[in-house]
């Protein structure tokens, strides 16, 4: 099969403008652009001071500068920066058999995040979208995604892809996987110990012929077999009656921990989340959005006919952004497509804002 090489978006941020200054920031207002290929040539500057075009400088070139401060100066630049990275992608679902439409997560993650307001200094910067056009395009798009996130990082950042079906993660873990290590390895350190917490109501553990979007933590489990480090995975929400037996034992026989969507409490939640937490060095988080009720995530490739209450899965997501070991995360499987009143798309942009501002 010839692969296709994936193509790259950008997104106009627009939404309401209620006057000019820091008191009236809105994401819109906020999010600085830059091409996404400076993640992937190295030549993106450090986090607070990215050049690019300013969302409401209609096209004129402008040196950024987040709400209430400079680019590189002041609250802003004490706060890590933020990158948003899209990834275009739903062909992993269609081969899982799943319904189509997670392709269009990315745009609509961020339209519903457009007008949220901007309360404190930060720096977002929007580095595009990388476009998955068919099934051949999946793995190198999975690769450019890891070299762009590892870009990221590599540039002080923490990086937010915008997703995208569950294959999504394959991308993301590698790209924050490799980075961290060549820090490490530049500082004559010995390589994180990266951990990975996943809001999901399914194991996404399957053994496949090829990737999917329920595969990728099989992957992942197996790329750091190979490479003699640990697989500290563990899952908020699973649903007991959407996972086979075998799914089960071959969690088991990983070592994966569960919490299970029915013993879900927020004490219950934040405790598993911690005690992951605290058995690692850093931390990846992946949100796929299923986790929550169909009455609150109906837009998504696979609704919950249980699901995880929302304050159950912010108190759990913000545990993780205030550790100070989120590395890196990702929101995957918003499907605009069965989506009512952009209620999945509202909701995932408030976990989003909710994570960017208390990220320690």
């Amino acid at each position: 099969m010839t692969e296709t090489t994936p193509q790259t978006r950008t997104f106009e941020w627009t939404g309401r403008t209620d006057g000019p200054g820091p008191e009236h920031a809105r994401w819109h207002s906020t999010v600085q652009t830059a091409p996404l290929e400076q993640l992937l040539d190295g030549a993106a500057p450090a986090a607070g001071q990215v050049p690019g075009r300013d969302a409401n400088a209609q096209g004129t070139d402008a040196s950024p500068a987040p709400a209430g401060g400079t680019a590189g100066s002041g609250a802003a630049a004490e706060r890590p920066a933020v990158d948003l990275i899209g990834f275009s992608s739903d062909a992993g679902v269609a081969r899982n058999k799943g319904r189509v439409g997670a392709a269009e997560g990315p745009d609509a993650l961020r339209t519903g995040l457009a007008s949220l307001a901007i309360r404190e200094p930060r720096t977002l910067t929007d580095f595009g979208t990388i476009v998955v056009a068919d099934d051949a395009g999946l793995e190198p798009g999975q690769d450019r995604l890891s070299d762009a996130v590892a870009g990221s990082v590599r540039r002080g950042a923490v990086p937010c892809v915008l997703g995208g079906g569950h294959e999504t993660a394959w991308g993301t873990f590698r790209g924050l996987r490799a980075e961290l290590a060549a820090k490490a390895e530049q500082a004559g350190t010995r390589t994180p110990r990266l951990g990975i917490l996943n809001l999901d109501q399914h194991f996404d553990l399957r053994e496949e012929d090829r990737p999917t979007s329920g595969t990728p933590f099989r992957q992942i489990a197996e790329l750091l077999k190979a490479a003699g480090e640990d697989f500290v995975y563990g899952v908020v929400g699973l649903s007991e009656v959407n996972n086979t037996t075998a799914g089960f034992e071959t969690a088991e026989a990983l070592g994966v921990r569960v919490l299970l969507d029915v013993d879900c409490t927020v004490q219950a939640a934040v405790r598993f989340a911690r005690e992951l937490i605290d058995s690692v060095d850093a931390l990846y988080m992946t949100l796929d959005l299923d986790v929550l009720p169909a009455s609150v995530a109906p837009g998504v490739s696979a609704p919950a006919g249980y699901g995880v209450n929302l304050d159950i899965i912010r108190a759990v997501m913000l545990e993780a952004a205030r550790s100070g070991k989120l590395a890196g995360f990702d929101v995957v499987e918003l499907n605009p497509r069965f989506d009512t009143d952009s209620r999945t798309a509202r909701t995932a942009a408030r976990l989003i804002d909710d994570v960017v501002r208390a990220l320690a």
